[in-house]
This record gives structure tokens, C-alpha cells and sequence, in this order.
């Protein structure tokens, strides 16, 4: 018998006997805290802002307010086509390049780290939420979950393309611990809290 032969041997004869079952996941996702307070705290924690409205009006009149609506702005939701273009779906990614806002719509939120989920459904182009310099995202308050425990219940069984979890704006810290907004994608997000 060869060394590696004895050696296996010698491990197959010695296995540790199965003793525990799998923990008990039930447990998770169980705190209990003001679901929308808890968002907005992890949210502006991270670099990310927040505005309450309860119609798309006030969605509207707060970005002619406060960006440059004479520069490129687009959209996949067309309550907001007012104020945004939604004619890009199928142009090359590569012309979205000067996309100064894009506003988007989540499924759902999560409470515990500010995420948003968001997929191609979405998205109109996967592109459309990492190139611009600024990212508005609006989501239903009541769509807001505690942790993301029931995030992936909730997405757990769904089909899609492609899917991600937004939370804040691109941040980046360098080794002396410079901290820097926008390096590699929108460089301010804004959530619009719909009632």
C-alpha cells in the first residue's frame, strides 16, 4: 500500500461522528425596531439622503429644484417622463455617459443597511444605475423590510437577469483613510420615500 493509500485510509477510519444538526435559522430577522426611522438612519449614515413625498408631484417639483434639469436626465418610471427622458432603453449603454440624474423605482428596501433591490426590470439598462452623477431611487415606504433576512426570503424564488442591492452612493477610502465619493459610480443618492 502507497503512503497516500495508508494516509486516506487512516482519515476514512477516523471521521468524526455526526453530532449537531443545522442551527436553527428561525431566529434571524426577528429584531424589532420602527422600520422606516431605522432606514433613514442607515441611509444618511452611509453618504445617502432622503426625501418623504407622497406623490410623484413632489418627486418632480424636488428635482427642478434641486439639479441641473438642463443636462441629461432619464428615467424608467413615466410618472416622472415630465421632467426625464425615457426613450433609452435601446440605445448603446455607451451613450449614457453624460447622465447627470437617474431616477429609478426599487421592488423593496431593507431597514438594517439602506439597500434597495433592483433588477433589469427595472433598470432598462444595467448601466443606467452605476454611470450617472447622481442616482434618485423611489420606493413605497410599505415595501421597506427589516433585514435582510426577509430580503431574500422575498427574492429567493424570483427570475431575473440580473439583480443587485443598491445602498448609498459609490464610496471609496484609500489606505490613508481618505474617504471619496463618486470614485466609481453616482456620486449622491437621494431615496424618495413614497407613502
Amino acid at each position: 500500500m502507497s503512503s497516500k493509500a495508508a494516509i486516506l485510509q487512516k482519515v476514512r477510519q477516523n471521521q468524526p461522528a455526526v453530532v449537531s444538526e443545522l442551527p436553527d435559522l428561525n431566529v434571524l430577522g426577528q429584531e424589532t425596531f420602527e422600520i422606516i426611522e431605522k432606514y433613514k438612519t442607515v441611509l444618511k449614515g452611509i453618504g445617502g439622503d432622503f426625501v418623504e413625498v407622497s406623490d410623484y408631484q413632489e418627486i418632480i417639483d424636488f428635482v427642478k429644484k434641486n439639479y441641473a434639469v438642463d443636462k441629461r436626465i432619464i428615467t424608467t418610471i413615466p410618472e416622472l417622463e415630465e421632467i426625464a427622458k425615457t426613450d433609452w432603453f435601446t440605445v448603446d449603454p455607451h451613450s449614457l455617459e453624460d447622465v447627470e440624474l437617474t431616477l429609478l423605482k426599487a421592488h423593496f428596501g431593507v431597514a438594517e443597511n439602506s439597500a434597495l433591490w433592483v433588477t433589469d426590470a427595472i433598470l432598462g439598462q444595467r448601466v443606467s444605475a452605476f454611470i450617472p452623477q447622481y442616482l434618485a431611487i423611489v420606493v413605497n415606504k410599505k415595501d421597506i423590510v427589516p433585514t435582510m433576512h426577509q430580503a431574500y426570503e422575498r427574492i429567493g424564488n424570483q427570475e431575473y437577469g440580473f439583480g443587485t442591492f443598491i445602498a448609498g452612493p459609490s464610496k471609496t477610502a484609500d489606505i490613508e483613510q481618505s474617504l471619496v465619493l463618486g470614485a466609481h459610480g453616482a456620486r449622491g443618492l437621494v431615496v424618495f420615500l413614497l407613502d
